[in-house]
């Protein structure tokens, strides 16, 4: 199956790319690989949420986090179509997560499964990476989550 067909068979759809928010390129594809810059949970254009993740009052839920990971990974692989051309035969070689945490949530791997997962559910046996997840003081634009990825390319 290709992966446009499991995109749509998992109703999901690449999004637009989002513009850079600084002096970088969203994505830069070398030889065979393309790395994508730090993608945000964008969802048309805007974050759903902000702030850092925890539990409490006033944090983002770790669950909600977990979803907004799988979007930057969505967006993510909408930055790799965008100077491959396509995403068939492309395998996921690294993921790199940051969670913007509160000083006492050490639960930022089961976040990053967000972007994990899906990327393994589109891809299956391709979507299968190395992954370090990274628990930071504070993301751009305040966002909880952002995520990077490495993939390489088809010959």
């Amino acid at each position: 199956m290709s992966i446009e067909s499991r995109l749509a068979e998992l109703g999901l759809t690449l999004p637009d790319v989002a513009a850079p928010v600084a002096a970088y390129q969203p994505a830069v594809r070398s030889g065979r690989y393309v790395y994508t810059a730090g993608q945000l949970p964008f969802v048309d254009g805007a974050l759903p949420t902000t702030g850092k993740v925890g539990a409490g009052d006033g944090l983002v839920d770790p669950a909600d986090a977990t979803e907004l990971a799988g979007i930057c990974a969505l967006n993510a692989l909408a930055a790799v179509h965008s100077v491959a051309g396509t995403l068939e035969g492309a395998r996921i070689v690294k993921v790199t997560g940051f969670v913007a945490s509160d000083p006492s949530f050490t639960g930022q791997p089961a976040v990053l499964n967000g972007a994990s997962e899906l990327l393994g559910t589109i891809f299956g046996d391709a979507g299968t990476h190395a992954r370090s997840a990274v628990g930071v003081a504070v993301l751009p634009l305040d966002a909880p989550v952002e995520v990077e990825l490495i993939v390489e390319l088809a010959d």
